[in-house]
């Protein structure tokens, strides 16, 4: 799949401090630079990416693998493509949560043979351009990307120049955006609010002052269950439409989002990559962590441990 070259995402945003999200611990394979496939076989690290969803898989798994299995885990906040490289080096040994970049894929999963599959994290992806549904309901013909022009006063801000805003979170998300206005000739601007964070707080205080906006958005998103969101029709994706960055003109794709480990840890990483391989759960409950950890300011530990003690028949399943 291409996607998040498609989109996204996230070579990565930093997150915000708002989110409690820690930085990587200082100890162990973090300071020596080696994870467990580099030889220290009781201490894994793992990536963590900078959105609050991807958060959620490391810090379960994470807490699994530090209570229930008994080993050290070390985490790195890095962009997607730089986790690639640093999952074939070795200095990583699990990204699990990847949208999608059929070049690192054929670079170290088919050519250097640094990096296996993993397996589906068991949640599908989605990206595209949202309005909230109080707007839509007045104004129906607003959920065709034909019609978005005509909106434009109603979506302009100070900062898109006189166009309509198409908000987005972070500059570093790998969007298409820009091409695909530029290529459906709409009168619209994207604005980057900075981050994921960023971008909540902004739907958020448009959807408590009931003001139309439009947004760059994705699914799974613990948000969307506050404020309720249409996905505007883009012209419909088709396999390829978006080979070329600077042609494309559809929707994003649905996305399966994959695990992925280094090779070397796949192979000699015991009782922690069998784990890693049979962690599998839904959207709404990565979505139930990320709601803890972003809105009700938990942990990402707590946040975790709540989970679990929750839901042993689902870890139970995990476990080698």
């Amino acid at each position: 799949m291409q996607t998040r070259q498609r989109r996204i995402f996230r070579s990565a945003l930093a997150v915000a401090a708002g989110l409690g999200l820690t930085a990587v611990a200082g100890c162990g394979a973090a300071d020596t630079g080696k994870s467990a496939s580099a030889g220290s076989t009781d201490t894994i690290t793992l990536t963590k990416p900078s959105w609050v969803g991807a958060e959620a898989n490391t810090a379960v798994a994470q807490y699994v693998l530090e209570t229930e299995l008994d080993y050290k885990v070390n985490t790195k906040q890095m962009g997607e493509v730089i986790a690639w490289d640093a999952l074939s080096k070795g200095t990583i040994d699990a990204v699990l949560e990847d949208w999608g970049h059929p070049e690192q894929e054929k670079q170290y999963v088919e050519d250097k043979k640094t990096v296996v599959k993993a397996g589906d994290l068991g949640v599908t992806g989605h990206i595209g351009w949202f309005v909230p549904k109080y707007w839509a309901d007045a104004n129906p013909d607003v959920t065709d990307y034909k019609n978005l022009s005509k909106y434009v006063d109603e979506l302009k801000t100070s900062e898109s120049g006189g166009k309509g805003q198409l908000l987005e979170g972070s500059p570093d998300y790998v969007t298409f955006d820009d091409a695909i206005i530029k290529n459906l000739n709409l009168n619209l601007k994207t604005v980057y609010a900075g981050s994921e964070a960023a971008q909540i707080t902004q739907i958020q205080q448009n959807a408590k002052a009931k003001k139309p906006f439009l947004t760059y958005w994705w699914t799974p998103q613990w948000l969307n269950a506050e404020v309720e969101m249409v996905e505007v029709k883009l012209p419909e994706y088709k396999e390829g439409c978006d080979a070329d960055p600077k042609k494309v003109a559809c929707a994003y794709p649905n996305t399966p989002l994959q695990k992925f480990l280094n090779a070397d840890f796949a192979k000699d990483g015991g009782k922690a990559a069998t784990f890693l391989k049979n962690f599998k759960w839904t959207a709404e409950q990565q979505n139930e962590v990320a709601k803890m950890i972003a809105q009700e300011k938990m942990s990402p530990e707590a946040a975790a441990k709540k989970w679990v003690d929750a839901n042993p028949d689902v870890v139970k399943a995990w476990l080698p």
